[in-house]
């Protein structure tokens, strides 16, 4: 129910745009091909702290459509976008369509400058370490864990401060994304075993699934209900690999 009111909040926003029919048509395309993606997480840290309805679901939504954007650049850089048309011509134009929308929507969130400016630091930084990724053939321990940082780490820093803006949490934001992006990336990594987790020599992988493993820790010593539901399905694949490696 929850993931769901989010995505409702999203289609709101899309409706609301002077988009052409047929770019509309794409963008939802895009935003399903994204789900369930971090919905359910997105609502229960708002609402664990304590925003308003309203504010969580605004907030929430533009989040979700940022998300919706780098999963789209994903796709087209790995020849994945299935549910697009022509995704050469067209997916580039969705994309620009749907990361315009998203600053059009923080400017509207009324985030004061500070925030505004770490958001679009970590975004820039992590952008970049996505074209790190892509140009990479032969993966080691650190070069995993500097762009796991800039895909997945900033990417959640910068979601969480969003979020969390003007509430208890707001201090931990930063910190609590970093942790939860490096999670987060580890466990998909080897559950999908992406070539990023599996070209890996064995010490390498050890060493990736211990640094995952810290961050989850981490993240287990911020007493959140938000992020214990993450870490339930998180653990079992970290402690069974790091028993096998």
């Amino acid at each position: 129910m929850s993931a769901g009111v989010v995505f409702q909040e999203a289609l709101r926003i899309l409706n609301r745009q002077q988009f052409p029919e047929a770019s509309r048509r794409d963008l939802l395309a895009v935003l399903e091909a994204a789900l369930p993606g971090p919905l359910a997480l997105l609502y229960d840290a708002g609402a664990e702290a304590g925003l308003p309805r309203h504010t969580l679901l605004a907030r929430a939504a533009a989040i979700y459509i940022k998300y919706s954007t780098v999963n789209l650049c994903d796709d087209l850089s790995d020849g994945d976008c299935t549910y697009l048309s022509d995704p050469v011509r067209i997916g580039p134009c969705a994309q620009f369509l749907l990361q315009n929308l998203f600053f059009h929507l923080l400017v509207d969130l009324d985030l004061p400058k500070s925030v505004l400016s770490a958001v679009t630091h970590d975004i820039v930084v992590g952008a970049g370490l996505q074209d790190v990724e892509l140009r990479t053939s032969q993966w080691t321990a650190p070069l995993y864990c500097e762009v796991a940082d800039g895909i997945a780490g900033r990417q959640w820093a910068a979601y969480l401060q969003i979020l969390w803006h003007g509430t208890p949490l707001a201090e931990r934001a930063a910190t609590i994304g970093m942790n939860l992006g490096r999670a987060v990336l580890g466990w998909e990594d080897i559950a999908s075993a992406d070539p990023r987790f599996t070209t890996l020599i064995e010490a390498d992988q050890h060493e990736v699934v211990a640094w995952a493993t810290t961050a989850a820790e981490a993240l287990r010593q911020e007493h959140l209900q938000c992020l214990d539901a993450v870490l339930r399905t998180i653990d079992p694949v970290l402690e069974k690999k790091g028993k096998i490696t």
